[in-house]
């Protein structure tokens, strides 16, 4: 009778060990979720310019809801799928203040996701970082998305600076003596590229600008600030724009029978929303800076990240144009969002993305070789290396080292 008491304690015993065991395990693989995230859902929210004025920018977030589409359908985040709710603010600040708060407030999401634009993220950026929601790959090359003090925003793309800082070292070393005309975004967009042409050129800027002209993104022409560049006789124009004022810019410049040296921002390299309704004709020469694969490029006919792009195109975003360089940079950010919410493993709080997103080191295929992402808790810029292109036939055509534009000596 002893012995069979001993046994069942011991039996008993064992048991007991194997439900706390299983119980520790499962606390160990509990999934920890906040605002916006449940066990089998991650609600990423964003508005984008659906109409109005950067419309032809709206392919971007219909690119990364086709990649959210596609992941949801390989079994999505550890095991949660992404809700990705997107709204049209046309490129409109208060729409944009609009869409943000009915996100944040009544849909309740996770985070903020590749908001487009300067003025759309610079009306909303003190609300989120008030709200403690991350916004986060901001769709912008402000510099102050680099800025660690903002502690729920931070940026993807090159910020404006970096490439004003390779456009200006450029000229230097090329067009020496040279003088140059800037028409430009009149907000932290286009002021952003003025603070880093004025960084280089130094004592000298007043003698090389000769013409600093702006523009309202609601204006439905840019010809006249055109006109009055022109009037300043600069050997090298500089286009700081989105899509249609850059392609304003390009065609008024063509009709002018005008041949400057034509530097543009790398937001509007577009070939299919830019250059080419501009006029292949007007836009051969043109200058500028890439960090991701043109997807007109011939080199890359064959490259392995560009070729899982195409797959992805044919197969999830049929629809969308694979000659648009605005799709590879939907793809771009959606891939690198993914593997920011992978490493959040099943602590998906706002503050852990955060954490992540401070931490990233990886590198992503349809960006140019040596192009690295790479942040930490003082580095907040993703992205920080271009290469030169120059736009020739119906394609742009890399030259020249990977560059940096960091701030110091050229």
């Amino acid at each position: 009778m002893q012995t069979h008491v001993s046994k069942s304690w011991k039996v008993a015993a064992l048991a007991a060990a194997v439900v706390a065991a299983t119980a520790t395990a499962a606390l160990a693989q509990k999934k920890i979720n906040d605002v916006g995230v449940t066990d089998t859902e991650i609600k990423i929210g964003s508005s984008a310019p659906y109409s109005g004025p950067a419309s032809a920018y709206a392919t971007i977030a219909k690119t990364q809801a086709a990649y959210f589409k596609m992941i949801n359908e390989s079994g999505g985040i550890n095991g949660r799928k992404i809700n990705f709710i997107s709204y049209d603010d046309g490129y409109s600040p208060p729409k944009t203040v609009e869409q943000i708060r009915k996100l944040v407030e009544s849909d309740e999401v996770f985070a903020i996701f590749q908001l487009l634009g300067t003025p759309g993220n610079s009306a909303v950026a003190k609300y989120l970082n008030q709200k403690a929601v991350p916004h986060i790959f901001v769709g912008s090359g402000a510099t102050k998305w680099a800025d660690p003090t903002q502690s729920w925003s931070m940026g993807w793309q090159p910020n404006y600076q970096s490439e004003a800082r390779i456009y200006s070292r450029y000229i230097q070393k090329n067009y020496p003596g040279k003088t140059v005309g800037i028409l430009y975004q009149n907000d932290d967009f286009g002021k952003d590229y003025l603070t880093g042409f004025h960084e280089v050129f130094g004592k000298d800027t007043a003698k090389i600008i000769v013409a600093e002209v702006p523009f309202e993104i609601t204006s439905p022409t840019v010809d006249s600030q055109v006109i009055q560049i022109k009037a300043a006789n600069p050997d090298i124009f500089v286009t700081v724009a989105t899509s249609k004022p850059a392609a304003q810019a390009i065609k008024k410049i063509g009709e002018l029978n005008w041949h400057p040296v034509h530097f543009l921002s790398n937001v509007a390299v577009s070939v299919t929303s830019v250059l080419k309704p501009a006029g292949f004709e007007n836009s051969q020469g043109i200058l500028s800076a890439a960090y991701l694969k043109d997807p007109n490029d011939a080199q890359w006919k064959n490259d392995p990240g560009m070729n899982e792009w195409r797959a992805f195109m044919t197969k999830w975003y049929p629809e969308g144009d694979i000659g648009d360089a605005a799709t590879v940079y939907g793809y771009g950010a959606a891939m690198g969002l993914e593997k920011v919410l992978r490493q959040c493993g099943n602590e998906m709080t706002r503050a852990n993305l955060m954490k992540q997103m401070q931490n990233m080191n990886f590198d992503i295929g349809i960006y140019l070789p040596g192009v690295h992402i790479s942040t930490s808790a003082t580095d907040w810029s993703p992205i920080k290396q271009l290469q030169m292109m120059r736009f020739k036939g119906e394609s742009w055509e890399l030259f020249g080292p990977i560059l940096d534009g960091s701030a110091g000596p050229s």
